[in-house]
Order: C-alpha cells, then sequence, then structure tokens
C-alpha cells in the first residue's frame, strides 16, 4: 500500500474527474432541461441538484472518502429503483441489466475512490 500523500499523480485527478463526470453531466443535463421547460418532477430536481453538487465535490477532491462513498449510494439507489431487470422478460430484461451492471460498475469505482483517496485532511 502507498503512503497517504496530500498530492495526487495526475492520473489519480484524471480517475477522479471521470469519475465526477457522470454526476456532473447528468445532473446538469437535466437541470438545463428543466430551465427549458421540460417536464420535470420535484423528485428530479432534487436528485439532480443533489446529483451535480456531489459530483462537484468529487472532482474538487473534498472530503474525498465521504462524498465517494455517498457517490456510490446515491449510484446503487438509481440501480435499484431505476433497472429492475428482475421483473422483466428477454430483450428488455437484458437492456435493463445491462444498465444495472454498468451502474454497478461505477458503484465499485466510487468504493475504489473512497478507499485510495489519498489526502489525510480530505477525509
Amino acid at each position: 500500500m502507498r503512503s497517504r500523500s496530500s498530492k495526487q499523480s495526475p492520473g489519480e485527478v484524471v480517475a477522479r474527474m471521470l469519475m465526477a463526470s457522470v454526476f456532473v453531466v447528468m445532473g446538469a443535463y437535466r437541470l438545463l432541461g428543466a430551465y427549458q421547460g421540460s417536464p420535470t418532477s420535484g423528485a428530479t430536481l432534487v436528485f439532480s441538484t443533489l446529483e451535480l453538487g456531489l459530483g462537484l465535490l468529487v472532482a474538487a477532491g473534498w472530503k474525498l472518502r465521504w462524498t465517494a462513498l455517498a457517490a456510490a449510494a446515491l449510484i446503487m439507489a438509481d440501480a435499484l429503483l431505476s433497472h429492475s431487470f428482475w421483473g422483466l422478460a428477454g430483450a428488455e430484461r437484458g437492456a435493463q441489466l445491462l444498465h444495472f451492471m454498468k451502474n454497478m460498475h461505477i458503484v465499485g469505482g466510487f468504493l475504489l475512490l473512497s478507499l485510495v483517496s489519498a489526502s489525510k485532511s480530505r477525509y
């Protein structure tokens, strides 16, 4: 295991930005759509605002261990609520299983990010 220093390598910074981008892009996309008049529920607005804010915090590296864990929990909840492949059949089941597994992949990335966060001051 490497020592914990306050400086992250360029590769770690790029990886963190890519992990955060899923929240920043999708949160901003839905909020912009709502601003432009797309019918959007209150729950979607709250979720999208939380998503955008959390993505920005992860991108900034703020309390990275905890923000990465929160991001993992948010993606896990989205997977369970939005991609219920277990209640479907045929091609539809396969499509939702793929989305569910992509979300699980992202959960794993955020869990890993929380474990390897470099700076003790960012816990």
